[in-house]
């Protein structure tokens, strides 16, 4: 039994630092991105929507998430974008109606 609880908290601090490190891997990019776009980022944060598995490109079982973000445009409005990373990988930043790959190219 006690074996079983060790495992348990490790399994459970490993999903704590990944999800610190892969939050910290979707604000680079939504910051580097409003840069970009000449857009502003709200609050300087997002926040987690989804976390499910999911498979990578190698079929290797990973964690898909989904963090929002809230940016403005004008400096008077209030829109929100989603950035989706798979593992510690962005794979698609949305910034209102625009849609970027993970190569960069808009869609």
């Amino acid at each position: 039994m006690e074996t079983f609880i060790i495992i348990v908290i490790a399994l459970a601090v490993w999903l704590w630092f990944d999800s610190l490190k892969a939050r910290e891997t979707g604000i680079h990019a939504v910051r580097q991105a409003c840069e970009a776009e000449g857009l502003q980022l709200l609050d300087e944060t997002i926040s987690l929507s989804s976390l499910r598995p999911a498979r990578n490109d190698d079929g290797r079982l990973t964690l898909r998430r989904v963090y929002l973000f809230e940016y403005s445009d004008t400096g008077n409005n209030r829109r929100q974008g989603r950035v989706h990373l798979l593992g510690g990988r962005v794979v698609l930043l949305n910034v209102g109606l625009r849609l970027a790959a993970s190569d960069g190219e808009l869609l």
